[in-house]
């Protein structure tokens, strides 16, 4: 097998629904005992990954790769690089109107990403999604919350420290 025909496998087995970080999301929620979410809703801009019509809660996991996690530094695709660069503007263009979209519609919108999921994180980052599930009502104000984000200031801080390594 070629290549080209190597890398198509590879991109096609990539899934939109039912990953691994959703369903331990999903398994999470019915856990702490908050079933009766809806999957990739229609009536939801977005289509959000879970969402709770009645409490006007969207939950969207994504992935650190085709998301641009803003916290994991994931190198850029070698080949074909300006086409790989304007996906992945249009993706962060996207989600950012569907956000605001939903947000502007009075729903408290959560984004956990695939990094926040993992083995030593997972926990804590579920008990600030349960927590904002079970806070919410259908009278809130619309909001956008980065479940599991590391406050800005020591982004920034670990940002420099990368950069100063590379150089």
């Amino acid at each position: 097998m070629d290549r080209a025909l190597a890398t198509r496998h590879v991109m096609q087995a990539n899934k939109s629904k039912d990953t691994g970080p959703e369903l331990a999301v999903r398994a999470a929620l019915r856990e702490a005992g908050l079933p009766g979410y809806r999957l990739h809703w229609k009536k939801a801009s977005g289509r959000p990954d879970v969402c709770y019509p009645g409490r006007h809660v969207a939950i969207f996991v994504n992935g650190c790769y085709w998301h641009r996690c803003p916290w994991c530094s994931l190198p850029a695709p070698k080949s074909n690089v300006a086409f790989w660069e304007q996906k992945f503007a249009r993706n962060r263009a996207r989600d950012q109107r569907n956000y605001d979209e939903l947000v502007r519609d009075g729903w408290k919108v959560l984004v956990a990403w695939e990094c926040r999921l993992k083995r030593g994180r997972f926990d804590s980052t579920m008990e600030k999604v349960v927590e904002e599930v079970v806070r919410s009502d259908s009278h809130q104000e619309g909001s956008l919350i980065e479940v599991g984000a590391p406050p800005g200031w020591r982004v920034r801080v670990a940002r420099s420290r990368i950069t100063r390594r590379r150089h």
